[in-house]
């Protein structure tokens, strides 16, 4: 679970990650602030599912204190107040594997889908004074029982998705990111979105309109409930 876990945030970064032959396109109108898509054609790799991947990302401030963010995030009992795909269920913790320092926190976790009893949630979350991310992804229960048999992670097709939290200045103290002063945070949120399995189709504007709606609906989600946990 560990490797999948590493192999999951090494594919989470790539896939948000712009190149010269995969650059970001800003979408003007969209009702969030400045969303952002990119698409990649995934062929033969047995890491991801194959077809078309749309990527959308948009940062914004949100002036609640980066530690909050993250606890909301990372807890699977506040995921249906952000996640639109829980479709307002809720989630059990199946296992978890964490790991503290001084300097640093780690946490992986396997959840139950809280929509779908054929799927599982697999996420890490990590923090320390730099930055904290939340990055999960989906998950046959079939795949991961086979994971956990000693089967290969690198076969297991991953799409995820997740959040970057930063400071939005510099932190008073030195360690893990602090709870106590009135600095906000900057959130960065990703999705990559699986939105054609044929890997030649051309991408839709239907599939565009629908993953800027699911990001903006989240943004929305995410502000208003750290606001009323900040009130």
């Amino acid at each position: 679970m560990l490797k999948l876990a590493e192999r999951m945030v090494i594919s989470f970064c790539a896939g948000v990650s712009a190149s010269t032959a995969h650059t970001w396109t800003t979408l003007s109108g969209s009702g969030a602030d400045d969303v952002r898509v990119m698409t990649r054609k995934s062929v033969d790799d047995p890491g991801r599912p194959p077809g078309i991947v749309l990527s959308a990302a948009t940062s914004f401030w949100l002036p609640v204190p980066p530690k909050r963010v993250f606890d909301f995030l990372r807890d699977e009992n506040s995921r249906s107040e952000w996640d639109i795909l829980s479709n307002g269920g809720g989630c059990s913790r199946n296992g978890t594997y964490s790991e503290w320092s001084r300097h640093r926190q780690l946490c992986i976790s396997v959840t139950g889908k809280c929509s779908q009893s054929n799927m599982l949630i697999l996420q890490e979350s990590c923090t320390d004074s730099t930055a904290s991310f939340v990055i999960y992804a989906p998950v046959d229960v079939v795949a991961m029982n086979m994971v956990l048999n000693g089967g290969d992670p690198d076969y297991v097709a991953l799409l995820p998705s997740g959040f970057a939290i930063l400071p939005d200045g510099t932190t008073a103290h030195g360690g893990v990111i602090g709870e106590v002063g009135s600095g906000g945070s900057l959130l960065t949120v990703a999705f990559q979105i699986l939105v054609d399995s044929v890997p030649t189709a051309k991408l839709s504007l239907g599939s565009v309109a629908t993953v800027n709606n699911l990001i903006a609906c989240t943004v929305d989600r995410i502000k208003a409930a750290v606001s009323c946990e900040n009130a």
